[in-house]
């Protein structure tokens, strides 16, 4: 089962793409570039999704939903917003289908049922969320509004790859308006503070908080942060973001508001989104040779209980001890399964359930009956050790906060290993080709150096860190000034 996944080290995409498949999280579909997201694959993003929306309410945020469908005079309300997606909108222009009186049973587009204006199907929601802020608020009083959607997107993409880049993907984006730019610069920046809280502590993946280049930043955004991660192969991957967006789509549709001064003004606004890509993520940065390694947090199976068994007495004297150590553990918020099937050798089991990452593995035989104990793997280092009976539902909450936080660990530990300081372009480039990772270098702060760069290189800047220190310095490539380092890497 697992020993069919070909090595990270041998093929790193086939890999991902075959581990993707086998564990069952999703599959492509029959509408090119789209997937279907399998129920394992859901039970981990339903995770995900209960964790951050926990964690949007907990600092004041309510969810709402608006419509898939964007006129497209709206969309184009803000100009550089509708340039930014214009190449990845998919259009509606027609209402209706009709019969094909020359094929019959077949279905023609009714050309007399164009739409007087096309529909946007959304890339993103601002345009339609301003135009509905727009009618809600007209003063201070009616500020802030702090609201999230979970909603699905589309972005027509070329070249896509499960989770990491679909044409149709999940996501939440919340869309807040406020009264002042501090205000709003303040819920932007805590945005990005509970995306990392949720990488670090739930995905177990370290992130670097940063904000954008002015080439790499939201188009129709003032600033732009986000988290960027490191993946095995080294490359990089933005796993969040998080937008100031000044007044510039309070502008596009006259949204304004009377302040407590009695003044009119426009009102200052953010974004900020994260998506299934996260799902990529989790993948990328800890599965190995095997399959899946899932951080307890966001396992849909804690724990897993094979029986080793020749007869039907064997099973049942076991099923008993096992409906016991899952009833403590259930208790304490932690999902069991049982894997009693007769069809399949422990064996098989064991591979499968490695492959799908569960964080542990139970083994109990009459042996372990007898003897008052069971036997326990973990998945993270695929120890094994021998456990009482009697200390499992208080030992294995304990195993799997070490697993946990050592998977976070080893990703920390991996992520400063490719973490390299350079001081000279061909510097650069030589880490670039035979080590990758996160780059650390000076640059002078213009989008023709950054641009430059990325064409001879495919590397960009992910991020200027938001904790960089100031330090004097030259740009590795066009040797001006430059006043602190950034974050350069090749990424998905």
């Amino acid at each position: 089962m697992a020993k069919e996944l070909p090595s990270r080290n041998e093929d790193y995409s086939l890999w991902y793409n075959e581990l993707v498949k086998k564990a069952d999280l999703a599959e492509h579909s029959d509408v090119r570039g789209c997937m279907v997201i399998k129920p394992y694959g859901y039970s981990i993003w339903e995770k995900m999704q209960q964790a951050l929306d926990k964690m949007f309410k907990d600092t004041g945020h309510t969810n709402a939903y608006f419509p898939l469908f964007v006129p497209k005079s709206l969309f184009e309300a803000e100009e550089q917003n509708a340039e930014g997606f214009a190449k990845e909108c998919a259009i509606v222009t027609h209402y209706r289908l009709k019969s094909d009186p020359q094929n019959k049973g077949k279905l023609i587009v009714d050309p007399d049922a164009q739409l007087e204006e096309e529909l946007v199907v959304r890339p993103t929601s601002e345009a339609i969320i301003w135009s509905t802020y727009k009618k809600w608020i007209q003063s201070y009083r009616d500020l802030p509004i702090l609201v999230n959607q979970w909603a699905n997107v589309v972005r027509w993409e070329m070249r896509t790859r499960l989770f990491l880049r679909t044409a149709e993907f999940l996501w939440q984006e919340g869309h807040t308006a406020h009264a002042t730019a501090d205000e709003a610069v303040k819920e932007t920046v805590q945005m990005l503070d509970v995306y990392a809280d949720f990488a670090e502590n739930f995905l177990a993946l370290p992130v670097v908080k940063g904000r954008k280049s002015e080439g790499e930043k939201f188009p129709g955004a003032v600033d732009t942060y986000c988290i960027e991660a490191m993946m095995q192969d080294g490359k990089a991957l933005q796993a969040g973001t998080s937008h100031f967006l000044g007044q510039n789509f309070a502008k596009a549709f006259n949204v304004q508001f009377t302040s407590r001064e009695g003044k009119l003004d426009y009102v200052w606004g953010t974004s900020w989104g994260v998506s299934t890509r996260l799902m990529g993520a989790l993948i990328m940065a800890h599965s190995d040779d095997d399959g899946l390694v899932l951080p307890p947090k966001l396992a849909p199976i804690h724990v897993v209980i094979v029986p080793i068994f020749k007869t039907e007495d064997e099973l049942n004297k076991i099923s008993d001890k096992v409906q016991e150590i899952s009833i403590a553990l259930r208790k304490q918020g932690y999902s069991v399964k049982f894997d009693n099937r007769d069809t399949h050798k422990p064996g098989f089991k064991f591979a499968e359930w490695e492959l799908k990452g569960v964080p542990v593995r139970l083994a109990i035989g009459p042996r372990d009956m007898e003897n008052g104990t069971v036997e326990v793997a973990r998945r993270d280092t695929k120890e094994k050790q021998v456990m009482k009976l009697d200390q499992v539902a208080i030992e294995i909450p304990k195993l799997l906060d070490d697993i946990q936080n050592n998977i976070y660990q080893r990703a920390l530990s991996f992520r400063t290993s490719v973490t390299t300081k350079v001081e000279t372009y061909e510097e650069f480039k030589k880490v670039l080709e035979e080590k990758g990772g996160f780059i650390s270098a000076h640059w002078d702060g213009t989008q023709e150096t950054e641009a430059a760069i990325k064409e001879e290189t495919k590397a960009t800047i992910r991020c200027i860190p938001l904790d960089a220190k100031e330090e004097a310095g030259t740009c590795m490539y066009s040797g001006k000034p430059s006043s602190k380092r950034v974050l350069f890497a090749r990424a998905y």
